[in-house]
């Protein structure tokens, strides 16, 4: 099957890239820089695009299998620390998902063999803010930045259900992995002896297995049943400050060094949304659906990853 991925030269595309070419698919990845596609499977073939339109690429959706969409510039930033959200920076954000979205809807509809299903990527940020409940894909989207940029990415190709084209919207928590994202970082202060709590320690972590989110979106893609939203999170979300205890246990390291909570305010400004507040989410859809996590449990994600360098 042909599976063409945007945003392909990121952390999940890579992961996601090199398992399906493993199984013998034909990958196509998107990438508005080739110099971003070093390290991939020889066997995966890149293609360039602008990220706004369908020209020069567009053909290859004819006959595509599936489409997986994770374009879309990062929330973070692409450096070791997160950058803050300047103006220009939320514009970039917003623009790169609803413009990304509207040339793969745009392909889509010139393609005479249409694919059978897209996979849209977007966050957990959909929910905004959230105390102890759990929350689930019925829950109603928040109102903060990050909650209208997730609404505004998962609409961006929603017209493609009017194609006929099967639609799942996955809504990604925080995505464990060593060798990219926010583990690393996160992980650091414990290496050095002083990790701890963030914040009040409270704010619930939605997190998942790097492993998972490629064997959910596989799962998602094979399943013809599979439509709508899915919270692609770990069955179990902890409190920031039992998560940090998880860090330390795994790396055999303390935990119990605070880290004010203001300081990443003054540090990051609106971003540090990211560490100090959270959402209890729970994948009900998936549980439901008979789907079965790798790694469900966060002690037991974080030794593997320690050990193991995914």
């Amino acid at each position: 099957m042909r599976v063409i991925i945007t945003g392909g030269t990121g952390l999940i595309g890579r992961a996601l890239a090199k398992s399906l070419a493993k199984d013998q698919h034909e990958v196509i990845v998107l990438s508005r820089n080739k110099n971003k596609t070093n390290g991939l499977l020889s066997g995966v073939r890149v293609e360039v695009w602008d990220a706004r339109t369908a020209a020069g690429w567009g053909s290859l959706m004819d006959g595509a299998g599936a489409v997986v969409n994770l374009a879309g510039e990062s929330i973070a930033g692409d450096g070791f620390l997160p950058s803050r959200w300047t103006p220009e920076r939320k514009r970039r954000i917003r623009d790169s998902r609803v413009n990304a979205g509207s040339a793969i809807t745009e392909a889509i509809k010139a393609a005479a063999n249409k694919p059978s299903v897209l996979i849209q990527s977007s966050a957990v940020g959909f929910y905004g803010p959230h105390g102890d409940e759990d929350v689930t894909e019925a829950t109603p989207g928040g109102n903060d930045f990050l909650a209208e940029t997730c609404k505004i990415w998962e609409d961006a190709t929603s017209e493609v259900e009017k194609l006929g084209v099967r639609r799942a919207i996955i809504r990604l928590g925080l995505v464990l992995s060593s060798i990219g994202g926010v583990l690393p970082l996160q992980s650091l202060p414990f290496k050095l002896f002083v990790g701890g709590p963030i914040g009040s320690g409270k704010q619930q972590t939605p997190w998942i297995h790097i492993d998972d989110v490629v064997h959910g979106i596989r799962y998602l893609m094979d399943t013809p049943s599979a439509h709508g939203v899915y919270n692609l999170t770990a069955p179990e979300p902890l409190p920031n400050a039992a998560f940090g205890r998880a860090i330390g246990r795994a790396l055999g390291r303390p935990s119990f060094f605070p880290a004010p909570g203001f300081a990443f305010k003054v540090a990051f400004g609106e971003l540090s949304t990211l560490l100090l507040d959270g959402q209890r989410v729970v994948p009900k859809r998936l549980q439901e659906s008979g789907f079965q996590f790798h790694y469900p449990e966060a002690e037991g994600a974080l030794r593997d990853l320690f050990q193991n360098h995914k």
